[in-house]
Formats: structure tokens, sequence, C-alpha cells
């Protein structure tokens, strides 16, 4: 199983978020950091069964106004479209 964890400390920013999912779940080289491109890797190449975990998530939404809300659809949105995709989302404190 796959896992990644982003940590709202630390991700601030589409591209940040974007550079750790890409990292930690090996996305292909091709892969074109936008919420379209991502959207493709999960529902298309990413080999399941998989976890996204946020900690912190509160941070990241402060830290990137709308675009955290963007991101979460997508992530979210993918993980309705394939049932081995989970996606956890945790305040920590």
């Amino acid at each position: 199983m796959r896992h990644c964890t982003l940590d709202g400390r630390a991700v601030g920013s589409l591209d940040q978020a974007f550079e750790i999912l890409a990292r930690q779940l090996d996305f292909p080289p091709c892969f074109g950091r936008n919420l379209d491109a991502l959207w493709d890797v999960l529902t298309t190449d990413l080999e399941g069964p998989c976890t996204v975990r946020w900690h912190h998530c509160g941070r990241s939404a402060a830290a990137m106004g709308p675009d955290f809300e963007r991101l979460l659809a997508v992530l979210q949105d993918a993980a309705r479209e394939r049932p081995d995709l989970h996606v956890e989302l945790a305040e920590d404190g």
C-alpha cells in the first residue's frame, strides 16, 4: 500500500503540495504540477491501494486560501472515483 503524508505546518502552497505528492507517490516525470494533471495521475497512473493523510490541515487551509479547497476537492473526487484511494484529514491539535 502506498502512503503520502502532507504536514500542514510545511504545506502552504499548491507547489509545495504537488512536490510532496509527486515525491512520496512516485508520480511520473511528466506530471504537470497543476490540478488537472493531479487528477489524471490519481485516477489513471497511480497504483493502489493508496492513502493520503493530511495532518495539521487547518494550517494549510489558512495559508493556501481557496487553493486548499480546490486541491482537497481534486483529492476527494479522485477518492470517490476509485475505491482504493483514501484521503484522511487531521487537525492534530
